[in-house]
């Protein structure tokens, strides 16, 4: 019987030296604040407490384990609760920046009075917030643009009845966030009354309108698109251009009292803002409206890449050609254009502006050898790239020369302009080629005859 109980006696010795371990590692990581109960993914606090701070986890040294790992507990955190806190009063900006990995933030019951504007934005997890029974009487929309709400508890909380929370009474009317399930009041300074009832004039969403639906250019041209917001309160109006590659500038126009203007400028417009969505934000107290345009820019094409043929399931000449509007692809083997066939064929794929793809073989032979000439043209403009293409040697040693010699590869690029002139050019030497033969055809028939006469009489004078 005794050699039977042995083994769970030491089974048990190991795991509680194992958690005692575990203990004394999560305890130099951090300290969980006095009232609070802490996990490695939870703060929950919900005893009374007057502290004027948002709780923040105590670190301690960590030893070899570095900034990683203090930042890795942080961000391990995805729930925290607050209740009977009567010493916070104000979320600051700092209080949450730390718990990157939040999903559920509660404070309630407490004495919450405001919300910085930037609280949540180092948040983006975030899903669920409660600020049920605090005493705030405003609340802006901002501090939730960024997140994707799926409830927003706000039992028992009086709101001073007004501009600024007429977004809660469209979010309540929408269903957004679960507030359609919530009895909300708001104070007009003479009675508490349902948010439903509340009744404000000149305070709605802004309108938003732009003068193009698409825009359509040149690279290198320069373009003005105007955005117009409207609305009371007037609305901030701006355009967002992140990652633009094209000079922009913004000139603003403000038409009292209830239209803001911005005009966007692009300059010097780039191909690599092909596809660029250009979107109009307008915001006032109430919310947010806004509206797209997608910039296409046209622009010759450009061969990136042509590569030697390459062994796969077939033999490939791989190219990579970018153009808008799409380029038309020619190839040229020897001079003479390429007609598809079951044995040479071109596969590609086309991803925004790009053409990739291969020059296909079926087991070409020493026949193939040669020049290969990828010619890419739209009605901006032409260029050809030239790869060698060696698939076999010729049995023949001295056959050489009917595949034509390695030439290094070549890129030409010409617009329409350049051909003309080019054409003009040649035309006029061909005609002066040719004037000048005949006057030298002339000059010597004439001359000529004369020298042929002269001899035959010295020939006669001798003879006699």
């Amino acid at each position: 019987m005794e050699s039977f109980f042995i083994p769970p006696r030491i089974c048990w010795w190991r795991v509680l030296f194992l958690l005692s371990i575990f203990q004394d590692y999560l305890s130099n990581m951090l300290d969980c604040p006095p009232t609070c109960i802490c996990s490695p993914t939870e703060i929950y606090c919900n005893k009374s407490d007057n502290g004027k701070f948002f709780p923040l986890l105590a670190l301690q040294d960590t030893g070899n384990n570095g900034n990683n790992s203090i930042e890795d507990v942080f961000k391990n955190i995805t729930s925290i609760h607050i209740e009977n806190w009567t010493g916070l009063q104000t979320l600051k900006d700092v209080d949450m920046e730390l718990y990157t990995g939040l999903q559920r933030l509660t404070i309630m019951n407490g004495n919450l009075r405001g919300i910085q504007a930037r609280a949540f934005s180092q948040n983006p997890h975030l899903r669920y917030i409660n600020l049920s029974k605090n005493p705030l009487t405003t609340l802006s929309w901002q501090l939730f643009q960024n997140l994707q709400l799926f409830e927003l508890r706000l039992e028992e909380v009086v709101f001073e009845c007004g501009c600024d929370i007429r977004w809660i009474q469209l979010w309540q009317q929408r269903g957004e966030a679960g507030l359609h399930t919530q009895q909300l009041f708001c104070n007009n300074g003479a009675s508490k009354i349902p948010l439903q009832t509340m009744n404000i004039s000149l305070c709605d969403l802004p309108d938003i309108s732009v003068t193009h639906f698409n825009l359509t250019v040149v690279e290198g041209d320069r373009v003005t698109v105007t955005c117009n917001g409207s609305g009371s309160p007037l609305p901030e109006v701006d355009w967002t251009v992140n990652d633009l590659h094209s000079i922009n500038t913004h000139q603003s126009n403000v038409y009292w009292p209830n239209v803001h203007s911005i005009n966007l400028t692009l300059v010097n417009v780039s191909r690599d803002d092909n596809f660029y969505m250009l979107t109009c934000i307008a915001e006032n107290k109430v919310g947010m409206a806004n509206t797209s345009i997608q910039l296409t820019v046209h622009f010759p094409p450009t061969i990136l890449k042509l590569d030697e043929p390459e062994r796969r399931h077939e033999t490939c000449i791989e190219f990579t050609v970018r153009g808008n509007p799409q380029p038309t692809l020619r190839w040229f083997h020897r001079d003479n254009e390429i007609s598809p066939s079951d044995y040479i064929r071109t596969e590609m794929d086309t991803y925004q502006d790009y053409l990739e793809g291969c020059l296909n073989f079926k087991d070409p032979t020493h026949h193939n050898n040669g020049n290969y000439t990828l010619e890419a043209s739209n009605f901006l403009g032409v260029t050809t790239k030239t790869v060698y293409g060696h698939f076999l040697n010729s049995p023949f040693p001295d056959d050489y020369g009917d595949y034509g010699t390695p030439t290094p590869t070549i890129t030409v690029t010409h617009r329409p302009e350049e051909d003309t002139f080019g054409v003009s050019i040649a035309v006029g030497l061909a005609g002066f080629a040719c004037v000048l033969l005949v006057v030298l055809f002339v000059l010597i028939n004439k001359y000529g005859r004369r020298s042929k006469f002269g001899m035959k009489g010295k020939k006669h004078s001798v003879l006699f």
